[in-house]
């Protein structure tokens, strides 16, 4: 299967999300850069480049899927992106398997129009403030079911990530996570979650520079 990497701030709203509804399960739809996609690849090569968090309260094609799926589709096709995933947090602290995360009709459709499509699974018991692992578990749709990627397909675009993470944790960043539920609570709120993006960029610049 084709390698897969994420790039810093589409990890930390996946991570950030989990954390801030660790109470809940949680879900959200993730972006590829389709510049990069070979037509006609069966498992091509994927660059994770933004994920939208979805949910925290429901979870199903509810009409409410639809209109965010409707506006995360509109977002791909103004910056050339791919919906090319699902991940999800699952709300027993225990559970970390595909079977157990809540939404599962929406990564079926998402794998109905990009069949080499992702499931990435939030591993709850990593979750802590200084991140010593990936905390992500990624799957593959492949002749019809979600199959486990070997660790060593999976990988960042800084070796930075997990310190970047780290900071955005202990700085309790997650509060300032904004998901489609926030968004239908208050539509003032940016779900894209751009803000967080620029706190990302700023703290890479400084590990860049520490790191040199």
């Amino acid at each position: 299967m084709g390698e897969v990497t994420f790039n810093t701030s589409a990890y930390a709203k996946i991570i950030l999300h989990a954390v801030k509804y660790s109470h809940c399960a949680v879900n959200g739809i993730l972006l590829a850069d389709g510049s990069k996609i070979k037509d006609g690849s069966k498992s091509p090569d994927l660059d994770i480049v933004n994920a939208m968090p979805l949910f925290h309260h429901s979870h199903n094609l509810s009409p409410m899927a639809e209109v965010a799926l409707t506006q995360i589709e509109n977002l791909a096709q103004t910056e050339n992106y791919v919906i090319a995933g699902y991940y999800a947090a699952c709300e027993n602290f225990n559970d970390n398997t595909v079977e157990k995360c809540p939404g599962q009709k929406i990564a079926e459709k998402i794998a109905e129009y990009f069949p080499s499509a992702l499931f990435v699974v939030v591993e709850n018991k990593k979750l802590v403030k200084h991140l010593t692992s990936p905390a992500i578990k990624i799957h593959r749709y492949n002749d019809g079911k979600w199959k486990l990627q070997d660790n060593n397909k999976v990988s960042f675009d800084t070796p930075f990530v997990l310190e970047t993470v780290s900071h955005l944790l202990e700085w309790e960043g997650y509060k300032d996570l904004v998901d489609f539920d926030n968004y239908l609570d208050d539509m003032t709120q940016d779900w894209s979650n751009v803000a967080i993006e620029k706190v990302v960029e700023k703290i890479d610049a400084v590990n860049r520079d520490s790191g040199e």
